[in-house]
């Protein structure tokens, strides 16, 4: 399981892997977004099924299948790198991995090689610990893998903590299905089935997640206006929704120009200038925060933030500093 190389290879049938049609001759190369965007349903299912973090299950698929482009992927459906071990019953499929001519284990359809991996997980003892981490630690759950033996490959841990944070994949660990009396009210945006047939009811955890079809109220902080990002939305369609041109978005909220970067659900944008103080006194720093998202919280500038503060721009305030927000820190 260290990841299988992709070759090119004529086929002599229309072959399916969880739905992608292969031509006679040459396999339709998927890429890694339409790899996520055909499977994530399918992680995020088996996340709520088994408590393993959608964002772990993608990048496991796609680093070991290439983004369902290997061999494995495309004549077993296998996206995992799964072998057939002692306790395979099914259908097998064989190739050279690190030794020659090895079993591994062959599926019906894609869906049930991501079911079969979360079985795999859940069933060997040497894996429980990592059932104990948060649904969104997907560094100690990648470190874990690979300490827990699943990969030989020395780096494998980097690799996958590269694919959820290069993809932004940790949105989907933030997921949660929608109690049956929301689904009713978005149904025409959640009814649609995926490729199984599944329904798709799905939505962020965060509280202030805002439905696609929803109209999200103007909140205030710090006496500025403000709203709470959906998931996955632009800059750019912020500035559309509100009328607002993005390089004031930019400067108002103290981020660098990206119009492709996408928000994680929940995150504070301003739609006017943040004040130069803040209306409390102080604040302590909490593990995990930052000098911007402290400045956000407060609805204070980021440059007046580590002014007051007596900071050089850039570096972070230790945990339990206390920070002042409306006066400066006397030297």
């Amino acid at each position: 399981m260290n990841g299988i190389k992709s070759l090119a290879f004529s086929i002599p049938a229309l072959l399916f892997a969880g739905q992608t049609l292969y031509s006679q001759s040459k396999p339709v190369r998927k890429s890694t977004r339409q790899y996520i965007e055909e499977f994530r349903e399918d992680a995020i299912r088996e996340m709520h099924k088994d408590g393993i973090p959608a964002s772990i299950t993608l990048a496991q698929g796609i680093q070991e299948s290439n983004s369902g482009n290997s061999p494995l992927a495309i004549y077993a459906n296998n996206h995992f790198g799964i072998k057939c071990a002692n306790n395979w019953n099914g259908q097998t499929y064989t190739q050279d991995d690190d030794t020659k001519d090895e079993c591994f284990r062959k599926y019906e359809t894609v869906f049930d090689s991501y079911a079969d991996h979360s079985d795999f997980l859940k069933s060997r003892a040497r894996y429980a610990i990592l059932f104990q981490l948060p649904i969104t630690d997907y560094v100690g759950w990648a470190n874990g893998l690979k300490s827990c033996g699943y990969a030989t490959d020395p780096l494998y841990a980097r690799r996958l903590i590269k694919i959820i944070e290069d993809n932004q994949l940790y949105y989907l660990d933030t997921i949660k299905p929608i109690p049956p009396e929301l689904v009713a009210s978005v149904e025409n945006y959640f009814s649609q089935p995926d490729h199984y047939g599944h329904k798709k009811i799905y939505a962020p955890a965060d509280e202030k997640y805002i439905l696609p079809n929803e109209k999200r109220e103007i909140e205030y902080i710090n006496s500025r206006k403000c709203i709470y990002t959906r998931m996955g939305e632009t800059i750019d369609e912020i500035s559309t929704e509100y009328g607002i041109d993005p390089r004031l978005l930019y400067r108002y909220n103290d981020f660098q120009s990206d119009k492709k970067a996408r928000f994680k659900p929940g995150m504070i944008i301003f739609l006017q200038p943040k004040r130069n103080r803040a209306r409390e006194d102080s604040h302590t720093v909490q593990a995990g925060e930052t000098m911007y998202s402290i400045s956000q919280k407060y609805g204070i500038k980021l440059n007046k933030l580590y002014k007051k503060n007596r900071l050089k721009p850039g570096t972070e305030a230790p945990e339990g500093m206390v920070l002042f927000l409306r006066k400066q820190k006397k030297s």
